[in-house]
């Protein structure tokens, strides 16, 4: 990994790059969703903050785990005056993502669960299928091909 000089305050997008393990597109990705910040040159070139790769680190971290994008936005929004998160930060917010995590993991298992009574089993023509229809939730008033109907003018 290419070390950059403690007196080289600022970081081309290609240094940002090297040293987060992040490809140039997903850093100009994140930036585009608000994620971390550069500044322009007059040649109009962006600029990282050192403190970016941090940012960088903890954005992809979050993402290693399932946390949605605007979700790592909001925490890194509710961080003082935009600084970079430190690992006080990180405890709080793996906390608070505990939950939706157990969650979603518990739902996953359940289709997992479920995937094999669902493998031939043409769901348009069953009353109950617990991937498109979990807890039969539509069964008391359409079945089939028409459950699929109705859930399409509705959206």
């Amino acid at each position: 990994m290419p070390s950059i000089p403690e007196k080289v305050h600022e970081l081309t997008v290609g240094q940002l790059a090297a040293r987060s393990g992040a490809a140039v597109s997903a850093l100009h990705f994140y930036e585009a969703k608000g994620l971390i910040s550069s500044r322009r040159t007059a040649g109009n070139q962006r600029r990282y903050s050192r403190d970016t790769l941090r940012r960088v680190a903890f954005v992809r971290a979050a993402q290693r785990v399932g946390i949605p994008l605007a979700t790592i936005r909001e925490a890194l929004a509710e961080l003082p005056e935009g600084r970079t998160p430190t690992r006080e930060d990180w405890a709080r917010l793996s906390e608070k993502w505990r939950s939706e995590l157990d969650e979603r993991i518990r739902q996953l298992n359940r289709l997992r669960d479920h995937l094999t009574d669902c493998i031939g089993c043409g769901c348009l023509s069953l009353d109950s299928c617990v991937l498109s229809n979990p807890d039969d939730t539509f069964g008391d008033r359409l079945t089939g091909s028409r459950l699929m109907v109705e859930r399409g003018r509705r959206a």
